[in-house]
């Protein structure tokens, strides 16, 4: 069941809501027990079968995590504790190996043998990377004594409660079940109104910014599958406007997920906190999918920088310690765990070379971004005109490869996101609607195809003032979550003010009616738009 669909917005929600406020009025177990059903229900939706899948490996999990809390309490079995983390781990993997990246397998023994190896269509069940990962995050916490006590309801709950089972936040076990515990399942009039408005919020995004974009890069990418030559306005058109696609997209998933919790009393972690706005790739990172960057950092990258280092301590090599760290220190400690970590993230979003690479391409990019904030220079206080001039650089240079990595994470294959990169950088002409180059006398630039014909001045200039006004809406405005920040309508959310370009007085939602105006004409304009089935992009991981 999808968020921006007539049945989950105008049936399921306020059915669960319902459910959940007039058994929370009796007693707070019905209401969780009821928020688990919906929960089940939610899921099954789509398609019932999920549940013979998803089902058991929940029931497996319960049983590997209750194991290792009795484990854990028992210190003289460290090695049996870690020989059931690595069976729980390994079984969570095994499983989402198989329907995620079997078929993958399959071309890559092709590819390398020469051979037609065929296997039959294997049916990715919903969100099984993102609940693939929350299990083992939960296996390994309880492993690590982080997790001392838990119930089957509160398993359930961790594990199914809808607004992030399918596509996240990533959340830790210790950070949701006990909001569980101390909900009120009472009606509260300024949280509901908060969650309306931040669901409203994404809701607009999703379905008027991100599908409006949509439509105007998805017939540049199938012209660049079909094989044919993308030119600069073009390649640089869908380049940017996937870019903007995927960020509206993202946001605007958070904000209903995050919209949706609220209703229930619950905070989810920040998850998008403007990542376009990022001076670094670093930084980036730290924007964009935060829960996954966290999952990653702490059970992938640590790990490993953390036995290399120990390796290295044990033969006396030197050690990564800031500014005055030799270089093979750098590249063994940071740089080496990095390329896995990236790796792993490239194969987490998709099982194709092109997620490969679009993974191995963010590695190298913040390897660069590492050694030029290890070796780089440094201003002497970090302010004045130069340090400002440095991160409107850093911005520029961030900005221009997200862009470019995000050809990859877009095109069908690779011979097509060469085709759309060669754009990128004019190898196919530069390619302007014939009126336009007519206009400006310069007939040489056109003409801009596609695949029923030339591309119509008119169309052009949607897609140009589609891709300008969202970037200044991604640029210059502040995010949902900073607007609704006085309500905590999430966890951690940054103290930055919420001003316009960074200037003026901050905006603060305020339950008025100004604002109650503004946000109905939002949902208003979203609900006309709801005329066909759009999934969320991160929905098919």
């Amino acid at each position: 069941m999808l968020f921006n669909s007539y049945e989950f917005i105008l049936a399921f929600l306020p059915a669960a809501i319902a459910g959940f406020l007039l058994f929370g009025m009796t007693s707070r177990t019905l209401a969780l027990a009821w928020l688990i059903v919906a929960s089940i229900f939610f899921y099954a939706w789509w398609r019932p079968f999920n549940l013979l899948i998803i089902g058991p490996s929940v029931i497996v999990n319960f049983i590997f995590a209750r194991i290792l809390l009795r484990l854990a309490r028992d210190e003289s079995q460290p090695r049996l504790r870690a020989f059931v983390l690595a069976l729980g781990i390994l079984f969570n993997v095994a499983l989402l190996s198989y329907f995620k990246y079997a078929n993958f397998a399959v071309t890559i023994a092709s590819d390398l043998t020469g051979g037609n190896f065929v296997l039959e269509q294997i049916i990715l069940p919903l969100g099984i990377s993102f609940i693939t990962f929350q299990k083992i995050a939960f296996l390994v916490d309880v492993a690590g004594r982080r997790v001392e006590t838990f119930t089957t309801r509160d398993f359930l709950l961790f594990v199914l409660f809808f607004p992030q089972l399918i596509a996240g936040p990533i959340v830790h076990f210790r950070e949701i079940v006990p909001q569980f515990h101390q909900a009120t399942c009472r009606f509260n009039a300024e949280m509901f109104a908060a969650a309306l408005t931040l669901f409203c919020f994404g809701l607009f995004k999703k379905v008027v910014l991100a599908d409006g974009v949509a439509q105007y890069v998805s017939p540049v990418f199938a012209f660049a599958a079909a094989g044919e030559p993308v030119t600069l306005v073009q390649a640089w058109l869908a380049a940017v406007g996937f870019t903007l696609q995927i960020y509206f997209d993202f946001s605007g998933y958070t904000d209903m997920a995050c919209g949706a919790a609220l209703f229930f009393g619950i905070r989810l972690p920040l998850n998008f906190d403007s990542p376009l706005k990022a001076s670094s790739i670093i930084d980036f990172w730290l924007r964009w999918h935060v829960t996954l960057t966290r999952f990653l950092t702490a059970y992938i990258y640590n790990p490993i920088a953390l036995a290399l280092s120990r390796r290295r301590a044990a033969r006396g090599q030197s050690m990564l310690s800031g500014r005055g760290s030799t270089v093979s220190a750098f590249f063994h400690v940071l740089a080496g765990p990095i390329l896995v970590t990236m790796l792993v993230s490239g194969a987490w979003h998709g099982a194709g070379y092109t997620f490969i690479l679009w993974g191995l391409l963010h590695g190298f990019y913040l390897i660069v971004n590492h050694l030029w904030r290890q070796y780089g220079p440094r201003s002497a206080d970090g302010k004045g005109a130069g340090a400002h001039f440095a991160s409107l650089t850093g911005f520029a240079l961030t900005f221009l490869l997200v862009v470019c990595g995000m050809v990859l994470f877009r095109a069908a294959d690779l011979a097509s996101a060469v085709n759309v990169m060669k754009g990128l950088v004019g190898l196919h002409g530069v390619g302007l609607p014939s009126r336009l180059a007519e206009i400006l006398r310069m007939p040489s630039l056109a003409p801009m195809m596609q695949l029923d014909g030339e591309v119509h001045m008119r169309t052009f200039a949607i897609a140009a003032a589609y891709v300008v006004g969202l970037l200044v809406i991604a640029l210059f405005l502040p995010n949902s979550l900073q607007v609704i920040s006085k309500y905590e309508p999430a966890l951690r959310i940054p103290k930055r003010p919420p001003k316009l370009a960074g200037v003026g007085p901050p905006i603060y939602w305020r339950p008025t009616l100004p604002w109650m105006v503004l946000i109905a004409v939002l949902a208003a304009l979203a609900m006309m738009q709801l005329t066909g089935k759009s999934e969320f992009l991160y929905w098919q991981f």
